[in-house]
């Protein structure tokens, strides 16, 4: 058990072998960053984040919950102990996005803090790209932003086509299926029989790639244009998956996204990923063709995501 600031201290399961060991330290709380759920410790308030130590592990989604258990704690004048079963890696992580939020820390002076404390960490790589993220939020998890968004659905590829079911939160709310009203939200149409098919909340921005060079592999012909000429990059709108799209994604990994009105073909779907015309790699991918769509209406703002079940 080493301190990182008063208050607050980090280590591996051995930490809390001896109960007399925390009460010398003042710890009035333990927060387990574990696969499995630690025996309770007398007296000492506890809570549990269900997490392996692996880089696919989801961690960013309790970085706030994390945060406010820490600080509560330590607001009452107790310790407070993050464990995780080594001490190396998800503790660590865990007190490091604690930093960035309270200390106004960026993501590699807070782990610099923390590891020079405790020389043996080691965030994984998986951890490490979540506290960038964390980072890029301004230290709050946004379930609205699109940097979570697609988050959430690199997290939910990794155990794709497993799934039974999708998860009712990452689908949007089908836009045909609400009331609209003007001057908010940009939305869009099916071109040829106007279904509404998603408003401008749902598209999920991408860097803009190295256009054609990205493209050598596919022997670009005299006829590519070079990037810079004046005509769109991005000629597809990547998305998150709409409502009316769940029956066509549900058990395969790939394939078309029709308008589910009239049929016309609108793009694809790849959980694998699809290169944007921009050159970009996006994955997953939930493609719809700007040529098949027109922006029709702006609606109000509102809880935008499909409620759970």
């Amino acid at each position: 058990m080493v301190p990182v600031l008063p208050g607050l201290y980090v280590g591996g399961a051995a930490s809390c072998s001896s109960p007399e060991s925390l009460v010398a330290a003042g710890v009035v709380a333990v927060l387990t960053v574990d696969a499995e759920e630690p025996p309770a410790v007398p007296g000492v308030r506890t809570m549990h984040v269900r997490a392996r130590d692996e880089p696919g592990a989801d961690l960013l989604s309790r970085l706030d919950d994390c945060a406010a258990f820490i600080g509560a704690a330590r607001a009452g004048g107790g310790a407070v102990l993050v464990r995780c079963q080594a001490g190396v890696s998800r503790s660590v992580a865990v007190v490091t996005a604690y930093l960035m939020k309270t200390e106004r820390l960026g993501w590699e002076e807070a782990y610099a803090a923390v590891r020079a404390a405790k020389p043996d960490a080691e965030v994984n790589p998986g951890f490490q790209g979540q506290l960038k993220l964390y980072e890029a939020m301004g230290c709050a998890v946004d379930s609205s932003s699109a940097l979570y968004k697609r988050y959430r659905l690199e997290m939910l590829t990794q155990r794709y086509p497993e799934l039974q079911d999708l998860p009712r939160e990452v689908f949007a709310v089908d836009p045909s299926s609400v009331c609209q009203t003007p001057n908010t939200e940009v939305l869009y149409r099916c071109r040829k029989c106007r279904r509404a098919l998603f408003r401008s909340s749902s598209i999920l921005s991408h860097a803009e790639g190295s256009g054609p060079t990205a493209f050598a592999h596919k022997r670009i012909t005299g006829s590519a244009q070079p990037c810079g000429d004046g005509r769109e990059k991005c000629t597809s709108y990547f998305t998150e998956p709409v409502q009316w799209m769940e029956p066509a994604l549900l058990g395969v990994m790939e394939g078309q996204l029709l308008c589910p009105k009239c049929a016309s073909k609108l793009g694809s779907f790849s959980w694998w990923g699809e290169q944007c015309s921009c050159g970009r790699w996006v994955t997953p991918a939930f493609q719809i063709h700007k040529s098949r769509v027109d922006e029709a209406s702006r609606l109000p703002a509102g809880n935008l995501r499909a409620a759970k079940t």
